[in-house]
């Protein structure tokens, strides 16, 4: 018997694959690449394969990857892929870090009445979608 259930059994194994396959019906080729869509821009984005299998992405083997086209009116963007396979590193989380930091950093630029830097909403700089507030107690 060993990790196999018996002959017959509902769950003929409890050995789980580490190899992402392709999404695509039919298809068990290993993936090579993720393939994620951003409606707001019509655009289909296919890049190196993803380090987590996400829900709304879709994972392609090489050929499926090769192949893929977008419905009309759509963008196919294609990021160039990694030399070797991804690898974590400290670095990472430094660099997120950084870019929190900078993000929470005041900018020097003059208010505009009504619009970010306004007092009275308490915003005194924005970097992107982010924006930096007053201190309560200031």
């Amino acid at each position: 018997m060993g990790r196999r259930g018996p002959p017959g059994s509902a769950v003929p194994s409890t050995l789980v694959s580490s190899v992402r396959r392709c999404s695509r019906t039919a298809c068990g080729r290993p993936a090579v690449a993720t393939l994620t869509y951003v409606y707001a821009d019509s655009t289909a984005v296919l890049g190196p394969l993803a380090t987590y299998a996400e829900p709304h992405c879709y994972d392609l083997c090489a050929e499926h990857a090769e192949r893929l086209t977008a419905p009309r009116g759509w963008e196919v963007v294609r990021l160039a892929a990694d030399a070797g396979p991804v690898r974590r590193t400290s670095d990472d989380l430094e660099a997120l870090a950084n870019a929190v930091r900078e993000a929470a950093r005041p900018q020097e630029r003059t208010p505009r009445q009504g619009g970010p830097g306004d007092t009275e909403s308490g915003e005194i700089g924005r970097r992107g979608h982010l924006r930096v507030l007053r201190s309560p107690d200031s």
